[in-house]
């Protein structure tokens, strides 16, 4: 781990940024509107902490009361606070981060929000520490049912530990949601080395292809695609160094089951019970995935494996086995979705 380019990034994030008025891009900020339930939910956390957000989408799950949560470089804790609501009282959100100055306003705001949600002791705590070496920060092996990650991990100088320990922290079953910026082609070495492009979260963004290569080397086969956009490089200086790469905020999610490395179809067909809360009518699993409630519809076995052997099994029907093998599955995307390896993706 290059620990100079990890005090370069505390040192952005901590003394050059003071609130997300002060990026130069548009990448570390969502440019659409957060969804309905999360904008209720922000209704109820600090304009303090919301002013120093520095976030590219909104990968707050849903179905998650009474689970355990894992917000890796959680900032002034933004999306922690939403997760506290998320999990609700019986649940326990996990925020950590390196800077000292985004922490300490973290760590200020826990009782006034605890206050504000009713809750009678807090359910989020947060810690120091880096997103490489979730273990010295106290995360045991398989003690996590979601980790959430908002723009951050391409500011990591070493992914590949941060996937690694993603997948060992999970629970079984467990799930990785996170929102980041990726590249359609590797960023060149100079632009990786530039203070203000990493800062920007352009200079460390991952090149889509060796993502996929990442997280099959430690046993993530198939990973879903929720929502893509192309970011534009408004600033001159920006535009003028790395225009020629393009830059895109992908929110993901990857579970922690058994998967095949493409889509097999065995048969399975899923309907959706219609019981999550804040999904009555549909669940959106991916970005060619959404599932009517009382509507059947035929997956693959990696669908039929995320559906079932994770927390959503409780509102899913799943019919079939793996008994009977028909040959690759058809997965057609719906019109407009962008399909990126061979898998469901």
């Amino acid at each position: 781990m290059s620990q100079q380019t990890l005090k370069e990034i505390q040192n952005y994030y901590g003394q050059v940024l003071k609130t997300k008025e002060d990026l130069k891009t548009s990448a570390c900020c969502p440019l659409d509107a957060p969804p309905p339930r999360v904008q209720a939910l922000l209704k109820n956390v600090h304009d303090i902490v919301q002013s120093k957000f520095y976030g590219c989408g909104s990968p707050l799950p849903v179905a998650a009361d009474g689970c355990t949560v894992l917000d890796l470089g959680c900032g002034t804790g933004r999306d922690a606070f939403i997760l506290s609501q998320i999990v609700g009282k019986t649940g326990r959100v996990i925020g950590i981060d390196m800077t000292d100055e985004q922490l300490s306003v973290a760590k200020q705001y826990v009782g006034w929000h605890m206050d504000r949600f009713g809750y009678e002791k807090p359910n989020v705590g947060f810690v120091k520490g880096y997103i490489e070496d979730l273990k010295s920060a106290g995360i045991q092996d398989s003690s996590v049912d979601i980790v959430i990650s908002n723009c951050v991990i391409n500011l990591s100088p070493d992914k590949k530990s941060v996937f690694e320990e993603i997948h060992r922290v999970l629970k079984p079953g467990g799930e990785l949601y996170f929102s980041d910026v990726f590249a359609g082609r590797r960023v060149p070495a100079e632009l990786q080395n530039d203070t203000v492009l990493r800062g920007e979260c352009l200079g460390g963004a991952m090149y889509t292809e060796d993502f996929r290569r990442m997280l099959r080397d430690i046993g993530i086969l198939d990973y879903r695609t929720v929502s893509k956009r192309q970011l534009t490089l408004d600033d001159p200086d920006v535009q003028r160094k790395a225009g020629m790469v393009d830059f895109y905020s992908v929110t993901i999610r990857a579970f922690k089951v058994d998967l095949e490395d493409i889509c097999e179809n065995y048969g399975h067909v899923a309907w959706y019970k219609g019981t999550i809360p804040e999904c009555p009518h549909g669940f959106v699993l991916d970005d060619h995935h959404e599932f009517k409630t009382g509507q059947p519809m035929p997956v693959c076995g990696n669908t039929a494996n995320m559906l079932a052997q994770t927390r959503y099994a409780g509102h899913f029907r799943v019919e079939g086995d793996f008994s009977t093998h028909y040959g690759v599955f058809d997965c057609a995307s719906k019109p407009g979705a962008v399909i990126e390896t061979g898998a469901c993706c």
